[in-house]
């Protein structure tokens, strides 16, 4: 924690020379409240100050309720006064006409940088986040004895008129069998690694009608070995293993593991879903799955000119029905049943043991993201539809396009319909996170970016403690990487300390272009060479480069014929190495020597 306590240190006196302002009395604090509270000050406290300013730029005024915990003078907390009194007025606490923008982004990058840190969340705090999933279950079933059926309804229509056309691409492609299965790169349920998962021999009795096993696991019928595949009964079917990943060390972050072949069938309806979506114009306009930058844009739009809203929701995935995707597949069978047959009915929750799910999915499912983003969708438009108090057309819903976006569970709608859109969405079982959505002031943030009048005042976050070991090649690679953001933020006072330390970790420590392999110092001005290559004439550096060797996994006969033709595109495989090492490296380590500085 010492280490972190430097970093404070240093910004916070950088940012106070930059504002004229003095940071000795803000520095003592924080080392006392370490003393005594230890990390979580850092990691939960500091964090809930950094939110409650945001909350006070979106309502115009520190409120008694904000900045808990802190001393006052009048009406702004004693700590970091030197800022805040640049945003709001010392005495009253109301936002001034014309406030810092740079003491905004001040304040949040010494509150927030360590928010997100990856460290572990005590017992206690794990213990509270999965009985918070199954008590969200438990809320999903009495959801789902009490939809208003005219709700529902209103709901289809409203998908229908949205995604109609998507919907008959996608139910075409399963009815006549052309989805192609993917297998991911991560964990699953059932342990399979690698190129294991082309060797799968276990399938469920309920995907068979769309997805046969001698087609999806077998590069032809002829390979097809009846006597080895298990088909697995509904009773019998693995469960999703849900499990805790670390988030903020104030709560962790919950997704569930699927089972391989679950995950293979649903990878394919994904494709043909995104493939779908980018198809369609108007529908890409308010729609995506890969790209956020939209989303971001019109983030900063919408603080620029206040005509945007950005929402945020709470436990977004976990409280998307599987009666309400039914309801929105209502029209077409196919993919109505082909969605059901790849979605998991049971999940493995520690301490709780094996629940019936009526969530639609968990994160961790393929269709968890696109599924729950077509909700949302349906749910704004619905919104705005009963606040217009006419139906909607399609040619209405094409005059908000660039006023509306969804990228998962972040939502952007014009301001003057998200109080119906909040409103909505929570007569649906979602829970709109009130601290993190934004539509009075001039604060926004969405995936990932924040903005306030038009100003990116986005933070550096801190992910990893720091490191004086080189044999913790995350802990260094994660410095450097800390090192090279905080030199692109312009925070080059601190960035010229924190390159001492990683001189002491990494004696060869190069100033290299953020494309080259080597871990070293990014600069303005650019790579300086320290010696050609003999054989290519071309410059040389000496230094620490990522080594991360995949797994031994081997495989041949039918598994690697069946991994040739599930490839994408008609490039090669990027690893000649394929067939013999696979699956996500158990380790990283550095290795030292001459690289290309670019």
């Amino acid at each position: 924690m010492k280490s972190l306590l430097l970093l404070w240190k240093w910004l916070a006196i950088e940012m106070a020379d930059q504002v004229g302002a003095s940071a000795t009395r803000d520095i003592k604090t924080v080392s006392l409240r370490c003393e005594n509270e230890g990390l979580p000050f850092l990691t939960i406290t500091l964090p809930t100050f950094g939110s409650d300013l945001q909350k006070g730029l979106d309502q115009g005024y520190v409120g008694s309720d904000l900045f808990l915990g802190f001393s006052r003078t009048g009406g702004l907390p004693k700590f970091l006064s030197g800022f805040l009194c640049r945003v709001f007025d010392r005495d009253s606490g109301v936002l001034l006409d014309h406030p810092c923008r740079q003491s905004i982004l001040y304040v949040r990058q010494l509150t927030l940088m360590f928010a997100k840190i990856d460290l572990p969340c005590s017992d206690t705090r794990e213990k509270a986040a999965f009985r918070g999933y199954v008590q969200c279950e438990k809320e999903m079933k009495e959801l789902d004895k009490n939809w208003d059926p005219s709700v529902l309804e209103e709901f289809h229509s409203m998908s229908m008129l949205l995604f109609r056309e998507l919907f008959a691409k996608v139910d075409s492609d399963i009815y006549h069998g052309n989805i192609l299965p993917k297998h991911g790169p991560g964990s699953t349920a059932d342990g399979l690694l690698g190129n294991q998962k082309f060797t799968l021999t276990e399938w469920t009795r309920r995907m068979e009608k769309y997805f046969p096993s001698w087609e999806f696991l077998s590069p032809h019928w002829r390979y097809y070995q009846e006597d080895v595949i298990r088909l697995l009964e509904p009773g019998e079917e693995r469960p999703v293993k849900v499990i805790s990943v670390p988030k903020t060390q104030k709560t962790p972050r919950i997704i569930a593991m699927e089972p391989t072949a679950m995950q293979y069938a649903q990878q394919g309806i994904y494709e043909s879903i995104r493939e779908g979506i980018e198809g369609i114009d108007y529908l890409r306009s308010f729609l995506d799955v890969t790209d956020q930058t939209p989303n971001q844009r019109m983030a900063r739009e919408g603080s620029l000119n206040g005509d945007l809203a950005t929402l945020d929701l709470s436990e977004a995935s976990d409280r998307v029905s599987n009666q309400l995707v039914k309801t929105m597949f209502a029209r077409h069978p196919h993919l109505r049943e082909g969605v059901e047959a790849t979605r998991s009915r049971r999940a493995d929750v520690p301490g709780y043991g094996v629940l019936r799910l009526s969530k639609f999915a968990s994160m961790g499912s393929a269709l968890c993201f696109p599924v729950e983003a077509m909700v949302f969708l349906t749910i704004v438009f619905m919104g705005i539809q009963r606040e217009l108090r006419t139906s909607l057309d399609r040619r209405t819903i094409h005059r908000f396009v660039g006023q509306v976006r969804v990228y998962g569970d972040d939502i952007i709608v014009p301001v003057e319909y998200a109080p119906t859109v909040v409103s909505l969405l929570e007569t649906f079982g979602f829970r709109v996170n009130e601290r993190k959505s934004f539509w009075n002031g001039k604060f926004r943030e969405s995936c990932g970016r924040d903005y306030y009048d038009g100003t990116d005042v986005s933070i550096v976050r801190v992910r990893r403690l720091f490191t004086t070991q080189r044999q913790n090649a995350q802990g260094v690679i994660s410095m450097v990487s800390l090192r090279n953001q905080l030199y692109w933020a312009g925070y080059w006072s601190t960035v010229e300390k924190l390159d001492g330390l990683i001189s002491k970790v990494i004696p060869y420590y190069p100033t290299v272009e953020p494309s080259s392999p080597v871990l070293g110092r990014h600069s303005i001005e650019g790579y300086t060479p320290e010696r050609g290559s003999a054989t290519l004439h071309t410059p040389l550096v000496k230094g620490y480069a990522e080594v991360a060797r995949e797994p031994v996994n081997a495989i041949d006969g039918p598994g690697a014929l069946l991994k040739w033709f599930l490839k994408r595109g008609e490039r090669p495989f990027e690893n000649k190495d394929h067939l013999r090492r696979s699956g996500r490296p158990k380790s990283v380590k550095l290795r030292l020597g001459w690289f290309r500085p670019y």
